[in-house]
């Protein structure tokens, strides 16, 4: 196991590392809850400017709170409401860049401002979300897009 506290290169460089690292310390534990806690501590040491990270996984039909990094957060979000589960319904990443301006919206950190939610997709269906929320407006770009797909590619292999 192997952690880094800086990274440098380009962001795909700097993705693909994390990606390493999360694969080295997920190698060898089936226990979904450490394997999901050490993922959102890992993205909250690697990601800047960000107030949330964590997942949400389904359980009997809607998504439920899960492992994370930040400030207590809603419990349940039905599939089709909110970011997370419009990402839940869709099958597709949503990448938000102000967050007041998607319709229905749940705020459960008012300082929230811009968000990106992965669905977690195994054997074709959705069991949960990688949600990561920061409080400035067009945080997230295409590239921490494919960064974090990539690294959820990763995690699905440990789950």
């Amino acid at each position: 196991m192997f952690t880094q506290t800086s990274y440098s290169g380009t962001s795909t460089e700097q993705y693909n590392l994390l990606g390493k690292q999360l694969d080295a310390l997920l190698t060898g534990e089936s226990n979904q809850t450490a394997n999901l806690s050490n993922a959102s501590a890992l993205l909250n040491q690697f990601l800047e400017r960000i107030n949330w990270v964590g997942f949400y996984l389904m359980e009997n039909g809607e998504l439920v709170l899960g492992p994370f990094q930040g400030l207590p957060a809603c419990v349940r979000i039905k599939v089709g409401r909110g970011v997370c589960g419009t990402a839940v319904a869709e099958k597709k990443t949503m990448l938000i860049d102000n967050v007041h301006e998607f319709p229905g919206h749940i705020a459960c950190d008012a300082a929230s401002q811009s968000e990106i939610v992965i669905p977690l997709i195994k054997d074709g269906e959705v069991i949960g979300v990688l949600d990561i929320d920061s409080p400035e407006l067009r945080r997230f770009s295409k590239e921490d897009q494919a960064g974090l797909e990539h690294f959820t590619e990763v995690l699905m292999k440990h789950l």
